[in-house]
Formats: structure tokens, C-alpha cells, sequence
């Protein structure tokens, strides 16, 4: 048994680093393929779990899931499911992840007046302890490891509706960077969005949440407090968010696009990040195979899947228990990278 789970580590790229759960006090998040998805699993330094999006409908995306958590991160439940909307690269692995591990907390934006789209009865009826509409301004109830720095996951927005600007707030000063785009029709306008911080160390989570809104988080007051060391970049990479001015707010020290071999890398969007002088690392899940490739890949080693036939290889970050640097690594091609946090 212990050979075929190192065996399946091996076929998912993350053989080379230590399973979470262990006593280490690391924070981790994982990238996992899901050929142009969304699923992103956060494990605390006390073994607690949170997944943001199911990736596709099917049997693919929900099995990758459960070979990350299970045989690479040692879970035996995701006690925090977040979906951040509607779209099937978003929620449509859901139901049946839910019958293949246990699901603790469901948090999404529940039904409300308008949606543009509804996941139906399927997504609304699977399994789970708890469900609830997130909120601006919930906090998770994460467990508190002593020995660490504070762990906080914040709802920074969901449904167009934004946290309240602290007291004393100054303008961000940013508003001459907005040029509107006419791109907030679907759901992904509702995306909701999430900050972790442990310590210092922050990591923003927006969804698939689209150019206009993006400049609501930033403009005139920035909501998320600051710089941040990790942006996962909007929408996969599409052109439709990754608006520069949420991206010069939170000036980033590394990018990770969960990006589909011709899904995201928008030209646009390799413009706008290489404008930011804080950014030193731009990692992808998969190489982008289109014609465009040549101008709008990062380097080699910063690339999970190279194929268009890949073996779904993942990126992981681990925290250390300071907070004080992190480590980004695709461990497939025996590579990472060590930042200092902000």
C-alpha cells in the first residue's frame, strides 16, 4: 500500500515534499490541475483544510482532488469548501467530491435576487456538515496553532458587495490607472474573495472576479490593507480581470496563474504583470500552447505541464512557521524557489 501511495505522489508531482498534517507548523497551498479550473487547497499548521473550487464537472477533477489531499497532504476530510461562483470550472466538480471524501463547511453565495447563473438542484443538493451564504467581512474560524503567527482567512467581497473601508482609511490614489472594460455581465462578477494571512505572509484569492469590480477592492481605498506576497491571477489569466489597478495595489512578489494550455496567458495580462517591479516570480500550472506562446509563457522551470497529454503536476507553497519566508516549488522537475516575506 505505502508504494502504490508514493507511487501516485510520484504521477502527481509532489513526491519531493513532506506531507502536510505533519508537525511541522507550516502553512501549505496546493495548485492542483485541473486543465484550466479552479481548485486550490490551503492546509493550516494544525492540519485544517480549505478548498477553494471543485474544478469540472466529471470523474478527472474531483479524482486529482482527492489524490492531493488524501496521499499527498495526508487528509482524510476537507473541513472548508469556499466556491468562489457559478461557472462548471468553479463548482462543477463539487457533488461528486462529495462522495468520494467528507465535506465539513460549504461556503458560496447561495441563491440571490438577479444571479446570472444557477449551479442547480445537483450542486445545491450534495453532502456536506454545514452549508451558509458567505459574506464581506466573515472570518473563518480556523484553528489557532500557539506556537505559529496568527492564521486568518477573510471574505473580502461576494456578490459586487465589498467590506466596509476601515475608520481613518486614506485613498488608495490609484483611480488613474482604471480604464473601465465592459466585462460584468456574468457571474464571474460575483466572485467571491478571499485573503490569508499568516503573520506577515498574505495570499489573495479573487476568483474569476472581472475588471470593474477588481478596481472596487482598490479604488478609492484599498480593502485589502496593503501588498500582498501571493496573487493567484484572476480568471486564469484572461483579460477580463487582472485589472493594473488592483494589481499595482497589491504589488505581489509571486503570481500563480491556474491556467489551460489555451486558457488565460492573455497578452494583456503578461503586459500588466511585467509592469509591476515587485514581481519576481510568475508561476503556471500548464504552458500555453497557442500560437502566442513564444511572447506569453514565463521561464521553463516556473511551468507545471509542458504537454498538451500532461500528467496534471502540481505547484505547492509551504509557509514557514515564522511566516517569515515561503517556498514555491513544482517538484515534478525537482524546482523551487525560496521568497522573503514582505
Amino acid at each position: 500500500m505505502v508504494r502504490i501511495f508514493a507511487a501516485l505522489a510520484l504521477l502527481f508531482g509532489f513526491a519531493s515534499l513532506a506531507a502536510a498534517g505533519e508537525d511541522d507548523g507550516r502553512l501549505e497551498i496546493y495548485w492542483i490541475d485541473v486543465e484550466g479550473g479552479g481548485a486550490t487547497l490551503i492546509v493550516t499548521p494544525m492540519g485544517e483544510s480549505v478548498l477553494i473550487d471543485t474544478g469540472n464537472p466529471g470523474r478527472r477533477d474531483p479524482d486529482r482532488i482527492v489524490r492531493t489531499a488524501v496521499n499527498v497532504a495526508g487528509l482524510t476530510r476537507i473541513d472548508h469548501l469556499i466556491v468562489t461562483h457559478y461557472h462548471r470550472d468553479h463548482f462543477g466538480g463539487a457533488s461528486q467530491l462529495a462522495k468520494m471524501i467528507p465535506l465539513g463547511h460549504v461556503y458560496d453565495n447561495g441563491r440571490f435576487e438577479n444571479m446570472p447563473d444557477d449551479p442547480g438542484r445537483d450542486y445545491f443538493g450534495f453532502n456536506s456538515d454545514t452549508r451558509r451564504q458567505i459574506n464581506p467581512g466573515d472570518v473563518l474560524g480556523l484553528k489557532q496553532r500557539p506556537s505559529t503567527p496568527p492564521l486568518r482567512l477573510q471574505c473580502l467581497g461576494a456578490r459586487q458587495e465589498f467590506i466596509a473601508p476601515p475608520e481613518g482609511a486614506k485613498p488608495s490614489g490609484l483611480e488613474h490607472l482604471h480604464k473601465p472594460k465592459d466585462r460584468d455581465g456574468s457571474d464571474n462578477a460575483n466572485s467571491v474573495v478571499m485573503l490569508l494571512s499568516f503573520g506577515d505572509f498574505k495570499f489573495l484569492h479573487t476568483g474569476d472576479l472581472t475588471w470593474n469590480r477588481e478596481k472596487d477592492l482598490v479604488v478609492p481605498v484599498n480593502l485589502i490593507g496593503g501588498e500582498v506576497d501571493v496573487y493567484q491571477v484572476a480568471h486564469h489569466g484572461l483579460d477580463s480581470s487582472n485589472n493594473p489597478v488592483l494589481l499595482q495595489a497589491v504589488k505581489p512578489t509571486v503570481a500563480i496563474m491556474a491556467n489551460g494550455t489555451r486558457k488565460g496567458c492573455a497578452p494583456e495580462v503578461f503586459a500588466n504583470l511585467n509592469e509591476l517591479d515587485s514581481l519576481k516570480a510568475l508561476f503556471q500550472v500548464h504552458k500555453n500552447l497557442r500560437p502566442d506562446g513564444e511572447l506569453n509563457n514565463t521561464q521553463p522551470q516556473r511551468i507545471a505541464n509542458h504537454d498538451e497529454q500532461c500528467e496534471a503536476h502540481g505547484i505547492v507553497l509551504k509557509v514557514e512557521p515564522d511566516g517569515a519566508s515561503y517556498r514555491v516549488a513544482i517538484p515534478a522537475h525537482e524546482h523551487s524557489e525560496t521568497f522573503q516575506t514582505k
